[in-house]
Protein backbone atom coordinates (compact mmCIF):
# COMPACT_ATOMS: atom_id res chain seq x y z
CA UNK A 1 0.00 0.00 0.00
CA UNK A 2 1.27 3.52 -0.71
CA UNK A 3 2.15 5.80 2.18
CA UNK A 4 -0.79 8.21 2.01
CA UNK A 5 0.90 10.78 4.26
CA UNK A 6 3.90 11.06 1.98
CA UNK A 7 3.90 13.99 -0.42
CA UNK A 8 6.18 15.81 -2.86
CA UNK A 9 8.59 17.91 -0.85
CA UNK A 10 7.82 21.31 -2.41
CA UNK A 11 4.10 21.00 -1.57
CA UNK A 12 4.67 20.80 2.18
CA UNK A 13 5.62 24.47 2.55
CA UNK A 14 2.58 25.71 0.64
CA UNK A 15 4.40 26.99 -2.43
CA UNK A 16 2.50 27.11 -5.72
CA UNK A 17 1.77 23.99 -7.73
CA UNK A 18 0.47 23.91 -11.30
CA UNK A 19 -3.19 22.79 -11.22
CA UNK A 20 -2.70 19.91 -13.66
CA UNK A 21 0.21 18.62 -11.56
CA UNK A 22 -1.74 18.99 -8.32
CA UNK A 23 -4.69 17.06 -9.75
CA UNK A 24 -2.35 14.33 -10.97
CA UNK A 25 -0.90 14.01 -7.47
CA UNK A 26 -4.41 13.55 -6.10
CA UNK A 27 -5.12 10.73 -8.51
CA UNK A 28 -1.70 9.14 -8.07
CA UNK A 29 -1.48 9.10 -4.28
CA UNK A 30 -4.20 6.48 -4.06
CA UNK A 31 -1.98 3.85 -5.74
CA UNK A 32 1.62 5.07 -5.78
CA UNK A 33 4.17 5.34 -2.97
CA UNK A 34 6.33 8.46 -3.61
CA UNK A 35 9.29 6.42 -2.29
CA UNK A 36 9.00 3.93 -5.17
CA UNK A 37 12.42 3.43 -6.79
CA UNK A 38 11.53 2.10 -10.24
CA UNK A 39 8.60 1.60 -12.58
CA UNK A 40 6.86 -1.77 -12.39
CA UNK A 41 6.69 -4.10 -15.40
CA UNK A 42 3.42 -4.21 -17.33
CA UNK A 43 3.42 -8.00 -17.14
CA UNK A 44 5.75 -9.46 -14.51
CA UNK A 45 7.86 -12.23 -16.04
CA UNK A 46 7.22 -11.15 -19.63
CA UNK A 47 10.07 -10.26 -21.99
CA UNK A 48 8.72 -6.84 -22.91
CA UNK A 49 6.16 -5.47 -25.37
CA UNK A 50 5.73 -6.77 -28.91
CA UNK A 51 7.28 -3.75 -30.61
CA UNK A 52 7.76 -5.67 -33.86
CA UNK A 53 4.00 -5.86 -34.42
CA UNK A 54 3.01 -2.51 -32.94
CA UNK A 55 1.22 -0.16 -35.37
CA UNK A 56 3.48 2.59 -34.01
CA UNK A 57 6.68 0.93 -35.17
CA UNK A 58 6.69 1.97 -38.84
CA UNK A 59 5.78 5.64 -38.17
CA UNK A 60 8.34 5.82 -35.35
CA UNK A 61 11.02 4.26 -37.58
CA UNK A 62 10.45 7.15 -39.99
CA UNK A 63 11.52 9.69 -37.34
CA UNK A 64 13.94 7.44 -35.43
CA UNK A 65 17.06 9.01 -36.95
CA UNK A 66 15.89 12.45 -35.86
CA UNK A 67 15.13 11.18 -32.37
CA UNK A 68 18.55 9.54 -32.11
CA UNK A 69 20.22 12.76 -33.24
CA UNK A 70 18.35 14.76 -30.60
CA UNK A 71 19.16 12.18 -27.94
CA UNK A 72 22.86 12.15 -28.82
CA UNK A 73 23.31 15.91 -29.32
CA UNK A 74 21.26 17.16 -26.37
CA UNK A 75 21.74 14.31 -23.89
CA UNK A 76 18.14 13.09 -23.92
CA UNK A 77 16.53 9.70 -23.93
CA UNK A 78 13.53 9.24 -26.24
CA UNK A 79 10.67 6.85 -25.52
CA UNK A 80 7.43 5.72 -27.12
CA UNK A 81 4.56 4.24 -25.09
CA UNK A 82 1.29 2.59 -25.99
CA UNK A 83 -2.08 4.09 -25.02
CA UNK A 84 -1.88 2.49 -21.57
CA UNK A 85 1.49 4.10 -20.73
CA UNK A 86 3.69 1.02 -21.20
CA UNK A 87 7.03 1.86 -22.82
CA UNK A 88 7.46 0.16 -26.20
CA UNK A 89 10.77 1.61 -27.44
CA UNK A 90 13.60 3.86 -26.29
CA UNK A 91 16.79 5.32 -27.70
CA UNK A 92 19.56 7.40 -26.19
CA UNK A 93 23.25 7.61 -25.45
CA UNK A 94 24.89 5.14 -23.05
CA UNK A 95 24.99 7.58 -20.12
CA UNK A 96 21.29 8.40 -20.30
CA UNK A 97 20.40 4.78 -20.99
CA UNK A 98 22.12 3.73 -17.76
CA UNK A 99 20.33 6.44 -15.78
CA UNK A 100 17.03 5.44 -17.34
CA UNK A 101 17.53 1.77 -16.57
CA UNK A 102 17.96 2.56 -12.86
CA UNK A 103 14.32 3.68 -12.71
CA UNK A 104 13.16 1.13 -15.32
CA UNK A 105 12.53 3.74 -17.99
CA UNK A 106 12.73 0.91 -20.48
CA UNK A 107 10.54 -1.24 -22.76
CA UNK A 108 7.93 -3.19 -20.83
CA UNK A 109 7.71 -0.75 -17.89
CA UNK A 110 4.49 0.98 -16.87
CA UNK A 111 4.59 4.79 -16.62
CA UNK A 112 0.87 5.51 -16.22
CA UNK A 113 -0.38 7.40 -13.15
CA UNK A 114 -1.53 4.27 -11.36
CA UNK A 115 1.93 2.74 -11.68
CA UNK A 116 4.44 5.60 -11.52
CA UNK A 117 2.48 8.67 -10.43
CA UNK A 118 2.85 12.13 -11.92
CA UNK A 119 5.25 12.30 -14.85
CA UNK A 120 5.06 13.79 -18.35
CA UNK A 121 4.00 10.50 -19.97
CA UNK A 122 1.11 9.92 -17.56
CA UNK A 123 0.10 13.60 -17.69
CA UNK A 124 -0.03 13.59 -21.50
CA UNK A 125 -2.24 10.49 -21.39
CA UNK A 126 -4.59 11.83 -18.70
CA UNK A 127 -5.01 15.33 -20.18
CA UNK A 128 -4.65 14.52 -23.88
CA UNK A 129 -2.21 17.43 -24.22
CA UNK A 130 1.54 17.87 -24.48
CA UNK A 131 3.09 18.11 -21.01
CA UNK A 132 6.30 19.03 -19.20
CA UNK A 133 7.06 17.74 -15.71
CA UNK A 134 10.11 19.28 -14.06
CA UNK A 135 12.13 17.97 -11.12
CA UNK A 136 10.06 17.78 -7.90
CA UNK A 137 6.80 18.04 -9.83
CA UNK A 138 7.24 14.28 -10.23
CA UNK A 139 5.35 12.44 -7.51
CA UNK A 140 8.04 9.78 -7.12
CA UNK A 141 11.07 11.35 -5.45
CA UNK A 142 13.66 9.29 -7.36
CA UNK A 143 12.60 11.27 -10.47
CA UNK A 144 13.27 14.70 -8.96
CA UNK A 145 16.54 14.89 -10.90
CA UNK A 146 14.68 14.58 -14.21
CA UNK A 147 12.76 16.78 -16.64
CA UNK A 148 10.39 15.14 -19.14
CA UNK A 149 8.63 16.45 -22.23
CA UNK A 150 5.83 14.36 -23.71
CA UNK A 151 3.04 14.62 -26.29
CA UNK A 152 0.19 12.24 -27.10
CA UNK A 153 0.27 10.41 -30.44
CA UNK A 154 -3.19 10.55 -32.00
CA UNK A 155 -4.68 8.32 -34.66
CA UNK A 156 -6.49 9.94 -37.61
CA UNK A 157 -9.80 9.47 -35.76
CA UNK A 158 -8.45 11.56 -32.85
CA UNK A 159 -8.04 8.72 -30.36
CA UNK A 160 -4.75 8.38 -28.47
CA UNK A 161 -2.46 5.59 -29.70
CA UNK A 162 0.40 6.31 -27.29
CA UNK A 163 2.91 9.00 -26.37
CA UNK A 164 6.30 10.27 -27.48
CA UNK A 165 8.63 11.45 -24.72
CA UNK A 166 12.00 13.18 -24.44
CA UNK A 167 13.60 13.05 -20.98
CA UNK A 168 16.86 14.19 -19.45
CA UNK A 169 18.34 15.50 -16.23
CA UNK A 170 16.85 18.77 -15.01
CA UNK A 171 20.05 20.75 -15.67
CA UNK A 172 19.78 19.93 -19.40
CA UNK A 173 16.22 21.27 -19.78
CA UNK A 174 15.63 23.12 -23.05
CA UNK A 175 12.82 25.55 -24.00
CA UNK A 176 12.40 24.00 -27.45
CA UNK A 177 12.06 20.41 -26.27
CA UNK A 178 8.28 20.52 -25.83
CA UNK A 179 7.60 21.97 -29.28
CA UNK A 180 10.00 19.39 -30.76
CA UNK A 181 8.25 16.44 -29.13
CA UNK A 182 4.84 17.85 -30.09
CA UNK A 183 5.90 18.13 -33.76
CA UNK A 184 7.35 14.62 -33.90
CA UNK A 185 4.33 13.09 -32.16
CA UNK A 186 2.06 14.74 -34.73
CA UNK A 187 4.19 13.31 -37.55
CA UNK A 188 3.95 9.81 -36.06
CA UNK A 189 0.20 10.11 -35.59
CA UNK A 190 -0.40 11.37 -39.12
CA UNK A 191 1.21 8.19 -40.49
CA UNK A 192 -0.99 5.84 -38.43
CA UNK A 193 -3.91 4.02 -40.05
CA UNK A 194 -7.40 4.74 -38.72
CA UNK A 195 -8.72 2.22 -36.21
CA UNK A 196 -10.75 -0.46 -38.06
CA UNK A 197 -14.49 -0.09 -37.60
CA UNK A 198 -14.34 3.57 -36.55
CA UNK A 199 -15.19 6.72 -38.42
CA UNK A 200 -12.62 9.44 -38.77
CA UNK A 201 -14.90 11.98 -37.12
CA UNK A 202 -17.55 11.82 -34.40
CA UNK A 203 -21.08 12.57 -35.58
CA UNK A 204 -23.57 15.20 -34.48
CA UNK A 205 -23.45 18.73 -33.12
CA UNK A 206 -21.13 19.32 -30.16
CA UNK A 207 -20.81 22.62 -28.31
CA UNK A 208 -18.09 23.37 -25.78
CA UNK A 209 -18.71 26.70 -24.05
CA UNK A 210 -17.33 26.32 -20.51
CA UNK A 211 -13.93 27.96 -20.18
CA UNK A 212 -13.34 27.78 -23.93
CA UNK A 213 -15.41 28.12 -27.08
CA UNK A 214 -15.68 25.42 -29.72
CA UNK A 215 -18.48 24.07 -31.88
CA UNK A 216 -18.24 21.06 -34.19
CA UNK A 217 -20.67 19.40 -36.59
CA UNK A 218 -19.92 15.78 -37.43
CA UNK A 219 -16.47 16.39 -35.99
CA UNK A 220 -15.74 19.33 -38.30
CA UNK A 221 -15.01 22.63 -36.51
CA UNK A 222 -17.57 25.36 -37.05
CA UNK A 223 -15.77 28.69 -37.20
CA UNK A 224 -18.63 30.74 -35.80
CA UNK A 225 -18.23 34.44 -35.04
CA UNK A 226 -18.95 35.44 -31.42
CA UNK A 227 -22.60 36.48 -31.93
CA UNK A 228 -23.52 33.26 -33.70
CA UNK A 229 -21.78 31.24 -30.98
CA UNK A 230 -23.76 33.12 -28.33
CA UNK A 231 -27.03 32.37 -30.14
CA UNK A 232 -26.14 28.69 -30.53
CA UNK A 233 -25.30 28.47 -26.81
CA UNK A 234 -28.62 30.04 -25.81
CA UNK A 235 -30.54 27.71 -28.13
CA UNK A 236 -28.69 24.73 -26.60
CA UNK A 237 -29.54 25.86 -23.06
CA UNK A 238 -33.19 26.75 -23.68
CA UNK A 239 -34.86 23.91 -25.54
CA UNK A 240 -38.17 25.81 -25.82
CA UNK A 241 -36.45 28.38 -28.00
CA UNK A 242 -36.97 32.12 -28.49
CA UNK A 243 -39.22 34.50 -30.24
CA UNK A 244 -37.36 36.95 -32.47
CA UNK A 245 -37.89 39.81 -30.01
CA UNK A 246 -36.82 37.82 -26.95
CA UNK A 247 -33.70 36.59 -28.74
CA UNK A 248 -32.81 40.17 -29.72
CA UNK A 249 -33.05 41.24 -26.07
CA UNK A 250 -31.18 38.13 -24.85
CA UNK A 251 -28.23 38.78 -27.14
CA UNK A 252 -28.13 42.56 -27.57
CA UNK A 253 -29.92 43.93 -24.49
CA UNK A 254 -30.80 47.61 -24.86
CA UNK A 255 -28.58 48.19 -27.86
CA UNK A 256 -30.33 49.64 -30.94
CA UNK A 257 -30.31 46.48 -33.07
CA UNK A 258 -33.05 45.81 -35.61
CA UNK A 259 -35.02 42.60 -36.06
CA UNK A 260 -33.40 42.29 -39.48
CA UNK A 261 -29.99 41.89 -37.83
CA UNK A 262 -31.26 39.04 -35.64
CA UNK A 263 -32.90 37.33 -38.63
CA UNK A 264 -29.65 37.59 -40.59
CA UNK A 265 -27.68 35.96 -37.76
CA UNK A 266 -30.24 33.15 -37.52
CA UNK A 267 -30.09 32.65 -41.29
CA UNK A 268 -26.30 32.32 -41.18
CA UNK A 269 -26.45 29.95 -38.18
CA UNK A 270 -29.09 27.82 -39.89
CA UNK A 271 -26.77 27.45 -42.87
CA UNK A 272 -23.82 26.59 -40.57
CA UNK A 273 -25.90 23.86 -38.90
CA UNK A 274 -27.32 22.37 -42.07
CA UNK A 275 -30.78 23.79 -41.45
CA UNK A 276 -31.09 22.70 -37.81
CA UNK A 277 -32.84 25.90 -36.59
CA UNK A 278 -36.62 26.26 -36.86
CA UNK A 279 -37.99 29.27 -38.74
CA UNK A 280 -40.85 30.66 -36.66
CA UNK A 281 -39.88 30.17 -33.05
CA UNK A 282 -36.10 29.89 -33.02
CA UNK A 283 -35.07 26.53 -31.56
CA UNK A 284 -32.68 23.74 -32.49
CA UNK A 285 -34.21 20.90 -34.50
CA UNK A 286 -31.23 18.54 -34.13
CA UNK A 287 -29.73 17.07 -30.93
CA UNK A 288 -26.78 18.94 -29.48
CA UNK A 289 -24.22 17.83 -26.91
CA UNK A 290 -23.46 20.90 -24.79
CA UNK A 291 -21.17 20.84 -21.78
CA UNK A 292 -23.08 23.62 -19.98
CA UNK A 293 -26.39 21.78 -20.42
CA UNK A 294 -24.78 18.59 -19.08
CA UNK A 295 -23.61 20.47 -15.98
CA UNK A 296 -27.11 21.78 -15.38
CA UNK A 297 -28.57 18.28 -15.68
CA UNK A 298 -26.01 16.93 -13.21
CA UNK A 299 -26.81 19.70 -10.72
CA UNK A 300 -30.55 19.04 -11.06
CA UNK A 301 -29.91 15.35 -10.34
CA UNK A 302 -27.82 16.16 -7.26
CA UNK A 303 -24.73 14.66 -8.92
CA UNK A 304 -22.12 17.13 -7.69
CA UNK A 305 -19.15 14.98 -8.72
CA UNK A 306 -20.27 14.90 -12.36
CA UNK A 307 -21.16 18.61 -12.38
CA UNK A 308 -17.72 19.56 -11.07
CA UNK A 309 -15.96 17.22 -13.48
CA UNK A 310 -17.77 18.77 -16.45
CA UNK A 311 -17.51 22.37 -15.25
CA UNK A 312 -14.22 23.52 -16.79
CA UNK A 313 -14.69 27.28 -16.57
CA UNK A 314 -17.18 30.15 -16.93
CA UNK A 315 -19.76 30.08 -19.72
CA UNK A 316 -18.47 31.88 -22.85
CA UNK A 317 -16.07 33.94 -20.71
CA UNK A 318 -15.67 36.74 -23.30
CA UNK A 319 -19.39 37.28 -23.91
CA UNK A 320 -21.37 40.24 -22.60
CA UNK A 321 -24.75 39.13 -24.00
CA UNK A 322 -27.28 39.62 -21.16
CA UNK A 323 -28.74 36.10 -21.30
CA UNK A 324 -25.29 34.52 -21.49
CA UNK A 325 -24.18 36.53 -18.44
CA UNK A 326 -27.31 35.34 -16.60
CA UNK A 327 -26.65 31.68 -17.42
CA UNK A 328 -22.95 32.12 -16.58
CA UNK A 329 -23.75 33.55 -13.14
CA UNK A 330 -26.25 30.79 -12.42
CA UNK A 331 -23.74 28.05 -13.23
CA UNK A 332 -20.95 29.69 -11.23
CA UNK A 333 -23.14 30.10 -8.14
CA UNK A 334 -24.83 26.70 -8.41
CA UNK A 335 -21.63 24.71 -8.89
CA UNK A 336 -19.87 26.51 -6.04
CA UNK A 337 -22.85 26.02 -3.71
CA UNK A 338 -22.98 22.30 -4.54
CA UNK A 339 -19.25 21.98 -3.83
CA UNK A 340 -19.56 23.69 -0.43
CA UNK A 341 -22.54 21.50 0.46
CA UNK A 342 -20.80 18.23 -0.45
CA UNK A 343 -19.65 15.91 2.33
CA UNK A 344 -16.96 14.43 0.07
CA UNK A 345 -13.70 16.43 -0.32
CA UNK A 346 -13.20 15.33 -3.95
CA UNK A 347 -15.50 17.98 -5.52
CA UNK A 348 -13.82 20.77 -3.54
CA UNK A 349 -10.39 19.54 -4.57
CA UNK A 350 -11.36 19.38 -8.22
CA UNK A 351 -13.23 22.70 -8.20
CA UNK A 352 -10.27 24.24 -6.40
CA UNK A 353 -8.26 23.88 -9.59
CA UNK A 354 -10.49 26.53 -11.20
CA UNK A 355 -11.21 28.59 -8.08
CA UNK A 356 -7.58 29.15 -7.20
CA UNK A 357 -8.29 32.28 -5.14
CA UNK A 358 -11.40 30.99 -3.37
CA UNK A 359 -10.11 30.42 0.15
CA UNK A 360 -13.49 29.15 1.37
CA UNK A 361 -13.40 26.25 -1.10
CA UNK A 362 -9.87 25.24 -0.07
CA UNK A 363 -10.78 25.52 3.63
CA UNK A 364 -13.80 23.30 2.98
CA UNK A 365 -11.56 20.66 1.38
CA UNK A 366 -9.17 20.77 4.35
CA UNK A 367 -12.02 20.35 6.85
CA UNK A 368 -13.16 17.18 5.07
CA UNK A 369 -9.73 15.60 4.60
CA UNK A 370 -8.35 13.34 7.31
CA UNK A 371 -5.11 14.49 9.00
CA UNK A 372 -3.01 11.79 7.31
CA UNK A 373 -4.47 12.22 3.82
CA UNK A 374 -1.75 13.10 1.30
CA UNK A 375 -4.20 15.30 -0.61
CA UNK A 376 -4.06 17.86 2.20
CA UNK A 377 -0.77 19.11 0.71
CA UNK A 378 -2.58 20.24 -2.45
CA UNK A 379 -5.45 21.93 -0.60
CA UNK A 380 -3.02 23.62 1.80
CA UNK A 381 -0.82 24.97 -1.00
CA UNK A 382 -3.89 26.38 -2.76
CA UNK A 383 -5.16 27.99 0.44
CA UNK A 384 -1.81 29.64 1.11
CA UNK A 385 -1.72 31.00 -2.46
CA UNK A 386 -5.29 32.35 -2.13
CA UNK A 387 -4.54 34.07 1.19
CA UNK A 388 -1.32 35.60 -0.18
CA UNK A 389 -3.19 37.18 -3.08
Amino acid sequence: MPHRAARPQHAADGTGVRPEVADSWLRSLTTVDPARTAAPPSDPGAHGPDWAHSPLRVPVDAVADELRAIADDAGFIAAVTDEAGTILWTCGGPVMQRKAERVNFAPGARWDEQAMGTNALSLALSTGRAATVFSAEHLVSVLHGWVCYCAPIRRPDGSIAGTLDLSTTWDRSHPLALSTVRTLAAAVGAALPATPGTTARPEGLRLTCLGREQATRDGVPLHLPPRRLEILTLLALEADGFTAERLRTAVYGDRPVTATTVKAEISHLRRDLGGAVSARRYRLTAPVQCDAAEVRRALAAGDTATAVRLYTGPLLPHSDAPAVVEHRTYLEVAVRAAVLAAADPAPALRYGELARYDAEVHEHALRLLAPGDGRRAVALSRLHAALRD
